[in-house]
This record gives C-alpha cells, sequence and structure tokens, in this order.
C-alpha cells in the first residue's frame, strides 16, 4: 500500500467530447475514483470552441457524434458549433463536472514511474507558471490534430495584397461583405466555409487541386424527428442511433465492394440540385468513395449556391498569387479579395505531450494500439482516436466505457498498474497493417508519427465500431495479454498475481 494517494485517480486531458465523455462515464461506471479533467483553452468543447469560421457544424450526424447516454434533443441532426456546445455545456452542468475541470492548464509532461504507480505530470497555466499533478492513471483526449500549428503548405502569397485567412485561426469580425474570395482546399471545411460565406458575399470560389465525393443529405432527420415526437426520448435516440450507425456501417462496405454503384447514386444526387448540364469532372475524384471521407453537403447548401451564381468550383493549381487574385497554372486568373486557406490539418500525438515512461520518451510510432484504445508496454494510459468512417464520439463512448471496467477490477482487485504486454517474441510474429488505408492528404503526412496497427486484433486499432462495441464490451479483462500489478512486480507475472490477490 502506497503512503500516499496520487492527486486524482484519473487525470483526463481535454474537455472536448472525449474529455468529457469519459467524465460522465466515470459518474455512472466508476463513481468510486476521483479525476480531473484538464483543458488548456479557457472554455469546453475542443473543436467545437476552437473552430469560429463560417457556418462550422458537424459533418456527422448529432445521433452518432452524441454519446450514448445522452439523447440529442435539437430538430436538426447535422448541428452547427453552437447547438454542439450547448449539448455539451447542458452536460458538463446537469452531471456536475464542470467543478472537476481546470481551465488553462496546458499538459507539457507525464512521466509514468512504476515505484509509485502513478504519472507525475508538469503543467503550463496561462500566465507561463508551471504546476504538477500526480494521477494513476492518464486519458488522452484531446484530439488528433495540432491546434498550435495548421498544415502549411508552403505558399508565397508574393504581390496578393488582400486578407488571407486560415479557418483554424478565424479572426473576429471578419469583413467580407460583397468581396470577392477564394477559398483553397475541397475537404469538409472548405465545403462549409463556401455556401455560409457566399450568403454575404460578392462570389465565393472553391480553387480545388483534386475533387472530392460529396453527398447530400437533409439536416434535419425526419425519421428522428417523428419518433421523438411518439416515444419517450430516450427510446426515440436509441432506435435513431441503431440506424444511423447501421446505414454508416452498410454505405461504407457498400462504397469498398461496389464503388460504382456508389458513384452513380452520389451523381444522381448533385445532378438533382445542380441539373444535367453541371461540370461532372469537377466532382469526380481519382479515387474510389470512402478511399477518403466523403464531404457532407445538408440540405445541398453548396450547390444551392453555386446554381444562384453565388459560389463555383473550380478545379486547378496554383501558378502563383498575384495582385488581386490567383493566377493558375493554365493561365486562369481567380480575383479575390481574400483568401482562405482551408489546406487542411497537421496531425498530432498525443496532444504533443512529451509522454515517458521511469524517465524513458515513449515513441508511439514503435508501438502498437491495444483494442484502439491503449498501446503495447504502456501502462496506466488511454487515448481516443475516432472513427475515420464513422462518428468520433462511437469510439470515445466504447474506450471511455473499457477503461471504466478496468478501473472498477483494479479496484476490486488491489492492482494499481495495469499494462498490455507485448514480448519481443510475440511483436516478431504480428503482421502490420496500415491502419490509415485512406489517401486523405492529412493523414498521409502524419503516418510516420503515428502508433502501429496489426491485421489482428487486440493490436489493432479497428474501423468497425459494432465489431469494436462488442468485443469491447465482452470480451474478458485477462486476455492473457493485459496484466494487472502492483509498484515493483514485473509486468509478464501481472495475471498470476491479480489473480493470487482476488
Amino acid at each position: 500500500m502506497l503512503a500516499t494517494p496520487p492527486d486524482f485517480d484519473v487525470l483526463i486531458v481535454g474537455a472536448g467530447i472525449s474529455g468529457i465523455g469519459m467524465a460522465a462515464h466515470m459518474g455512472m461506471k466508476a463513481p468510486h475514483h476521483s479525476y480531473c479533467i484538464v483543458e488548456r483553452r479557457d472554455n469546453l468543447g475542443g473543436t467545437w470552441d476552437l473552430f469560429r469560421y463560417p457556418g462550422i457544424r458537424s459533418d456527422s450526424d448529432m445521433h452518432t457524434l452524441g454519446f450514448d447516454f445522452e439523447p440529442w434533443r435539437h430538430e436538426k441532426s447535422i448541428a452547427d458549433a453552437p447547438a454542439i456546445l450547448e449539448y455539451l455545456n447542458r452536460i458538463v452542468d446537469e452531471r456536475g463536472i464542470r467543478q472537476h475541470i481546470r481551465f488553462g492548464h496546458k499538459v507539457i509532461r507525464a512521466d509514468f514511474h512504476h515505484d509509485d504507480a502513478r504519472w507525475h505530470v508538469e503543467l503550463e497555466k496561462a500566465d507561463g507558471s508551471r504546476t504538477r499533478m500526480t494521477a494513476n492513471f492518464l486519458y488522452l483526449g484531446a484530439g488528433y490534430y495540432d491546434y498550435d500549428e495548421p498544415y502549411d503548405p508552403g505558399f508565397d502569397f508574393g504581390e496578393f495584397e488582400g486578407q488571407i485567412v486560415h479557418p483554424q485561426f478565424w479572426p473576429e469580425n471578419l469583413d467580407y461583405k460583397g468581396k470577392k474570395v477564394v477559398v483553397i482546399g475541397s475537404g469538409a471545411t472548405a465545403v462549409t466555409i463556401v455556401p455560409s460565406m457566399a450568403k454575404d458575399a460578392g462570389h465565393v470560389t472553391m480553387l480545388q487541386r483534386t475533387p472530392t465525393w460529396m453527398f447530400t443529405r437533409p439536416a434535419k432527420d425526419a425519421i428522428a424527428n417523428f419518433l421523438r415526437a411518439v416515444l419517450p426520448e430516450r427510446l426515440a435516440y436509441r432506435i435513431t442511433r441503431f440506424k444511423n450507425i447501421k446505414m454508416q456501417d452498410f454505405s461504407f462496405k457498400l462504397a469498398r465492394n461496389k464503388p460504382q454503384k456508389v458513384k452513380d447514386a452520389l451523381f444522381k444526387k448533385i445532378e438533382a440540385a445542380l441539373g444535367p448540364d453541371y461540370d461532372k469532372d469537377s466532382f469526380t475524384p481519382p479515387y474510389n468513395p470512402w478511399e477518403q471521407r466523403l464531404c457532407l453537403v445538408p440540405d445541398a447548401d453548396l450547390f444551392k449556391a453555386m446554381k444562384a451564381g453565388k459560389a463555383s468550383v473550380v478545379t486547378g493549381h496554383i501558378a502563383r498569387f498575384e495582385k488581386g487574385g490567383v493566377r493558375l497554372t493554365d493561365g486562369r486568373f481567380l480575383a479575390a479579395d481574400i483568401v482562405v486557406t482551408a489546406t487542411g490539418l497537421k496531425l498530432a500525438v498525443a496532444g504533443k505531450i512529451d509522454v515517458r515512461v521511469d524517465g524513458e520518451p515513449v515513441k508511439f510510432n514503435e508501438r502498437f494500439y491495444y483494442k484502439g484504445c491503449m498501446f503495447s508496454n504502456l501502462p496506466n494510459l488511454a487515448v481516443v482516436f475516432g472513427y475515420l468512417n464513422a462518428s468520433w464520439t462511437l469510439r470515445a463512448d466504447i474506450n471511455s466505457d473499457y477503461v471504466c471496467r478496468l478501473l472498477e477490477h483494479m479496484r476490486k482487485t488491489g492492482a494499481s498498474i495495469v499494462t498490455p504486454v507485448l514480448t519481443p517474441e510475440e511483436e516478431a510474429k504480428i503482421i502490420e497493417d496500415d491502419v490509415f488505408d485512406f489517401s486523405s492528404g492529412y493523414i498521409q503526412r502524419g503516418k510516420h508519427i503515428m502508433p502501429k496497427n496489426s491485421i489482428a486484433y487486440p493490436w489493432r486499432l479497428n474501423q468497425e465500431y459494432v465489431v469494436d462495441r462488442k468485443r469491447m464490451k465482452e470480451d474478458p479483462l485477462l486476455d492473457g495479454i493485459l496484466t494487472f500489478t502492483r509498484p515493483g512486480a514485473n509486468a509478464t507475472r501481472g495475471v498470476e498475481q491479480l489473480e493470487a490477490a482476488e
């Protein structure tokens, strides 16, 4: 028994969807454990508070981007950031989570000491001073991209004298009324910004190097709203959530198995919005659907802006930036007062925290995922990296639930260290898989820093939620890999020691 307990049983990094979800799950399923959420920003919400660009909204339906334990009550299932923040704030207040959040605390370093079974965490406060905390377990819910730096494609803006804006650092009160805007990019951010700015701008051009597969759907889910009107709220939410999960899974697998059928369906929707004479090449990527994430166009808003003459899509390569606009390599000139560089995100691992074990730096790209939640030979740490083919929160929910199982098991057995042990002999047998079999630029650019992935469970970040949910909930904790020990114990003998403790 250790002489003094840590400051907290669990330290949760990040007060966005992942961190708030973990705190809520602990309140329901691991209530005997203390926790603290540390958030570097002054507000909760993570992504939904950081990004302030026009029209920011979810690109997943809120019946799956919402938590499994808290119904989504808004009429629109494709929600804007204010609605999502309202949802998160309500959860935090109704469940007593806010009192556990420390804002303005950025985690700099976290070092796990086996001799006292705790993380020694160094944090930087808003005023630049440093403070320290200790915790038995570390839960990383800080997301997957760099909050400090977006991806920089290295543009030379040359003679351009207008405003240059990146969506990650959107200036407050940017005046674009009546102005000509060029948005560089064709991903979810660009597809959101263009129709929103087009309402007030003179004209908005989306300049894409490569088209992206786009699909339209109503922002309101008619079935969900009907069910909520005739059934108890939680039952209606569960049914809608189940429906949407199954539809996501079906659509993804159909795209992989019958890509042409999905292409035809997507083209049909675009034609319905733009008319039969639309430029099909501008919406035909050189890859199959779901080789990159599809871009959602709710209520066909982008296509409506195009049809009204307020927006356009141009495919081409930038030759240079000139006074008054952008020159393309084919000679075309796009006039611009404002250029928005929606060029993508920069991936980051573990929130860029200096993670160590007994003083030795952890190299995540040399470790394997364990059940998409923990990492090989890394004790008392879990992370959330959401699905590439479904809503982020689906993984956040099952990982939170799984960690609560671990915490309760440790409490009941007296263990204080849990480690997914991967011996050199077993590692040599693993056949690696490319977890990021998506061709998206930000994923390809960041692959070299990401953890490793096996072709088979459990050393895998899987991409099938229905399978993952069942396994994370039902597979036994004692699988011969996950070991439970106490300070000073040999991790490879953890199972035997745990059984003795029971």
